[in-house]
């Protein structure tokens, strides 16, 4: 028998989801599975009724269904991390509520990761139907990403995801409060694989990523797994520095040559400009600074309300 329950279990991270969700659960609970699927439900604190529409799904659902209900909005990394913590698959997968990854293609990646041995497959799209700027910041965020966690050049880091049981165990291993799981999949490992998936445009509603969010979430990437912003800050100072001295060079020669130099607006910006770079640094230092004392003082990863199951209506069927 195997060590793990089911063959493949799919983590859903649902904010304000209510709409969505059954439609998503009901399709899931068709797809043929050998050895067996779970749903595990991450209700992210969400304001709309996404709560009793999951403890719906788990009293009307047969196939096996795990809802996690959080104490509060921790975000949506936070939020997959408590359901790879509860999910008992030998692979898992990831994926949004809002229905833009098609439940069919939930088989064949899972099939894709498992006859190719990997320990994470990440999908990608031939079109992307998002807004013109998520789909800048994407890019953005994955052009960093090829520098500041090691990733693979050519490899897009999307939320539809299948991940190895073994991979999964030492993600969750990180207790940090700000988790970002493809920066914590890239210490893990580097056999990763990418298969290309439809992307469909949104059945309704609007992302619950803003621009907030999404920077938020670029910091977690951007500070938790390299000192790189530390090293651009450094050259960065070295740079300005050069060009002070070489600027006072310049001053020093004008005077010799009894030329006063002129220019109090050039000073001014010169000294703005000085003043703007040291700022950055000071930021970028203090953001360390300031991730490293909520995790000393115990911010929690996130906090679990309830975890309700429905495996009885799935006893018989399950060795």
């Amino acid at each position: 028998m195997s060590e793990h329950e089911f063959a493949l279990s799919i983590v859903v991270p649902v904010y304000n989801g209510a709409s969505s969700v059954p439609n998503l659960v009901e399709a899931l609970s068709k797809l043929e599975v050998p050895g067996g699927l779970e749903i595990v439900l991450v209700n992210d604190c969400s304001p709309d009724n996404s709560l009793e529409v999951c403890h719906r799904l788990v009293a009307e659902q047969a196939v096996p269904l795990t809802v996690v209900n959080l104490a509060r909005n921790f975000g949506e990394h936070n939020a997959v991390m408590a359901g790879l913590a509860q999910a008992r698959g030998a692979y898992i997968i990831t994926m949004d509520d809002d229905l833009q990854n098609p439940p069919e293609e939930v088989v064949r990646l899972w099939d894709y990761a498992k006859s190719n041995n990997y320990d994470v497959v990440y999908t990608y799209y031939a079109k992307k139907k998002h807004a013109a700027w998520r789909n800048l910041g994407s890019r953005f965020t994955n052009w960093c990403a090829d520098t500041l966690i090691d990733k693979p050049k050519g490899l897009y880091l999307s939320s539809f995801r299948c991940v190895s049981a073994f991979t999964a165990r030492q993600v969750v291993a990180h207790t940090g409060p700000f988790p970002y799981i493809d920066g914590l999949i890239m210490q893990v490992t580097q056999n990763i694989g990418r298969l290309e998936v439809t992307h469909l445009a949104r059945a309704e509603g609007r992302s619950n990523y803003t621009i907030r969010r999404l920077v938020r979430l670029f910091l977690s990437m951007f500070l938790n797994f390299s000192v790189m912003p530390l090293r651009l800050a450094t050259l960065a100072g070295i740079g300005v520095a050069t060009l002070g001295i070489l600027g006072a060079l310049w001053v020093l020669v004008e005077a010799l040559h009894g030329d006063p130099p002129q220019g109090w607006a050039s000073l001014m910006a010169v000294t703005l400009v000085v003043a703007g770079v040291q700022l950055i640094m000071l930021g970028v230092v203090g953001e360390y600074l300031g991730r490293l004392f909520l995790h000393v003082n115990g911010k929690p990863q996130y906090v679990v309300r309830a975890v309700t199951r429905n495996d009885s209506a799935s006893k018989g069927t399950r060795p």
